[in-house]
């Protein structure tokens, strides 16, 4: 079965101030029925608001933190319900469900817990990318079977991969709120990108000269320091800003006077979503789910890069603009992507499987 969700009706006439706030981070809320949760740590920020949900969840470690072994995250403010969980103890956690988000997790979890998921634990994979390879016929790696559904984070990625029999539910992308913070004082666009080197076309970093052409853009993520060097542009025109932290980092963007999202073939980059949290207007390229979460009074959404850049020009030249626009995309983003609505979604999700 697919559950969609609406898509709210427009509303403007909300100021950036006045826009009720959703949960922000650090405040874990107390579901009617707390489960014990085995998942893997492997996205940042969807973790971030999946442990806001009061579960207790059981997060494997590892000495060397690996991939497979993250633990609790270092640089976020996660509440106490989010637990490191050794390897050697996993097998006596005694999960109530497990969440898969990579197809190997499958194999370990089982080989870890020592039982059958989707028979002896329930299970879910939350599929996070969009598909790759042969698309859109792509096969997705549960789709041979019944007993573990695959929630989408997006309806672009339901309507792409191709799950087979699993069945599948779209719950979109919660974000805690980082409050209202835009000034635009600084009349440069703000843009986050991780890994834009080797992830390259994925992310559009291939679109940042058309980009700085009109406008000047910073630079923010994992692995941004090269990238003005590699397209041998000045810092007038491109500076990057390697791995700050969260905080640090949307007090900078805060500042920025606009921001941009190139990136070409994502489910739909968080960035995006606490940028617009933040107050700030945005051009975003017109990819996968970029049309549904930024109406047009929130921004410009275009596959023309060159169109992007003038709407981040007109930014430039107009505060007021600026302003209006990054009001509107504030309140756009709470309306959709709030964090209440994320946890009430997936607890239903929960309750339902482990019932």
């Amino acid at each position: 079965m697919t559950v969609h969700h609406p898509t709210p009706a427009p509303n403007t006439a909300v100021s950036a101030e006045t826009a009720s706030a959703d949960m922000s981070q650090g405040e874990a809320r107390t579901p009617r029925r707390v489960l014990r949760i085995l998942l893997w740590h492997v996205h940042g920020s969807w973790t971030t608001a999946f442990v806001h949900g009061g579960h207790t969840c059981l997060l494997p470690a590892t000495p060397d933190r690996g991939p497979d072994g993250r633990g609790r995250a270092r640089t976020w403010d996660w509440p106490r319900n989010a637990v490191d969980t050794p390897w050697e103890r996993i097998r006596g956690s005694e999960p109530d469900l497990v969440i898969l988000q990579r197809p190997h997790e499958l194999a370990l979890a089982e080989r870890l817990l020592g039982r059958t998921l989707g028979r002896d634990v329930p299970a879910v994979y939350v599929e996070h990318n969009t598909p790759r390879d042969d698309v859109p016929v792509t096969r997705h790696p549960m789709a041979d079977r019944d007993d573990i559904p695959v929630v989408h984070v997006t309806h672009f990625n339901d309507l792409f991969w191709d799950c087979g029999r699993a069945p599948t539910r779209v719950i979109e992308h919660g974000v805690p709120d980082p409050g209202y913070r835009y000034t635009g004082e600084t009349a440069r666009t703000g843009v986050v990108l991780n890994e834009p080197l080797r992830r390259w076309r994925f992310t559009g970093t291939d679109l940042l000269p058309t980009l700085a052409e009109r406008v000047p853009i910073d630079l923010f993520g994992m692995g941004v320091a090269g990238v003005p060097d590699h397209f041998g542009l000045p810092p007038s025109r491109l500076r990057a800003h390697e791995d700050l932290p969260q905080g640090a980092m949307h007090d900078q963007l805060a500042r920025r006077r606009a921001y941009a999202h190139p990136l070409r073939w994502t489910s739909l980059g968080l960035s995006l979503i606490e940028a617009m949290m933040l107050g700030l207007p945005v051009a975003v390229l017109g990819t996968t789910e970029a049309h549904e979460a930024v109406p047009p009074e929130a921004g410009t959404v275009s596959t023309d890069p060159r169109v992007l850049a003038e709407a981040l020009h007109a930014f430039h030249e107009d505060r007021d603009l600026a302003f209006r626009t990054g009001t509107a995309a504030r309140a756009a983003a709470l309306r959709r992507y709030g964090l209440t609505r994320f946890l009430d979604d997936w607890d239903r999700v929960l309750q339902e499987v482990t019932s």
